[in-house]
C-alpha cells in the first residue's frame, strides 16, 4: 500500500493552498533565472510547468524542493515558510528527478534504508520492504543500484521519494530517458499514489503534461507567462499561446 496514510503535523487548514508563492525570485549575478513569480496551488492538485529551456523551470522546482533557497520573495508549503524552517518543509515533500541522486555503489535496499534514517521512518525496515513491493523491485534489492537501467532507477526514486509519505511530491522531467514500456510503469506508480497528494511537475512534453495535469502553468525567461486550471483552458488557444510565448513547439 503506497497511497496516503496519515495527515502530518503543520498541514493547512482545509481549503489552504499546497504551495503558495509571493514574488519569488532567484538571482545568479546579472542574470534573473526566476523572475517575481506569485501563484497559489489547491491541495490535491497536478500542476504542471512548461517552457523552453533556460526558462527557470528547473530553478524554480529546486527552490520549492529546498535544494536552493530564493533570492528574495516568499513561499510556504503545506502553510510552513520554505525559508524559515526547511526541515519542516522537507518532511512534507518528495522529488522525483531525471538525475536519480542515488549513491550508484550502494543497494537498492540500502538507498533506501538510509532515506528512511534521515527521515526518522519507525519501522523503516517494513516501510522499505513495503516500498520495493510497490515499485516491483524486491528481488533487486541486494544489487548495487549502478548496475539498474533507466526505468529501474526511476522506480527506485520513486520509492524513495514516497519512503516518509509526503504530500507534496515535485518531478524534474521524470520521463527523460526512459523508453515507452518504463514510461507505462512509471505512469502506474503515479496514478496509485496520486490521490489526495500535490503533485508538481516540470515538462517539456506538453500534450503529455497537459493530460496529466489539473493546474498548467507556463514560464519564459523566468517570468510567469500563464497559469491557469486546467479545465478554465482551451488546449488550442493554450498550444498556440505556448508556441507564441516560448517560440518552440509541442516538445
Amino acid at each position: 500500500m503506497i497511497g496516503k496514510s496519515q495527515t502530518k503535523e503543520g498541514a493547512p487548514a482545509g481549503g489552504a493552498p499546497a504551495l503558495s508563492l509571493e514574488h519569488v525570485s532567484k538571482v545568479f549575478g546579472r542574470r534573473r533565472a526566476v523572475d517575481n513569480v506569485s501563484f497559489d496551488l489547491p491541495a490535491g492538485a497536478f500542476l504542471s510547468i512548461f517552457g523552453p529551456n533556460g526558462a527557470g523551470k528547473s530553478t524554480l522546482l529546486r527552490m520549492l524542493a529546498t535544494l536552493s533557497r530564493p533570492t528574495s520573495g516568499s513561499a510556504k508549503i503545506m502553510g510552513i515558510d520554505l525559508k524559515e524552517d526547511p526541515d519542516a518543509v522537507r518532511a512534507h515533500i518528495g522529488l522525483i528527478s531525471h538525475n536519480s541522486m542515488l549513491y550508484g555503489d550502494l543497494t537498492a535496499e540500502e538507498n533506501l534504508m538510509l532515506s528512511a534514517k534521515l527521515y526518522g521512518i519507525v519501522n523503516a525496515r517494513e516501510r522499505v520492504d513495503e516500498m520495493l513491493d510497490a515499485v516491483e523491485l524486491s528481488h533487486r534489492r541486494m544489487d548495487v543500484v549502478r548496475t539498474f537501467s533507466r526505468g529501474m532507477t526511476q522506480r527506485l526514486c520513486i520509492a524513495r521519494a514516497l519512503l516518509h509519505d509526503p504530500d507534496v511530491v515535485f518531478l524534474d522531467e521524470p520521463y527523460s530517458g526512459l523508453d515507452p514500456h518504463a514510461v507505462e510503469i512509471f505512469d502506474a506508480l503515479i496514478a496509485a499514489v496520486r490521490a489526495d497528494r500535490t503533485f508538481v511537475m516540470v515538462s517539456h512534453d506538453l500534450q503529455k503534461g497537459f493530460a496529466t495535469c489539473s493546474h498548467a502553468l507556463v514560464l519564459a525567461r523566468g517570468r510567469v507567462v500563464a497559469f491557469a486550471a486546467k479545465d478554465e483552458i482551451d488546449y488550442d488557444a493554450f498550444e498556440a499561446l505556448y508556441r507564441r510565448t516560448v517560440g518552440m513547439g509541442v516538445a
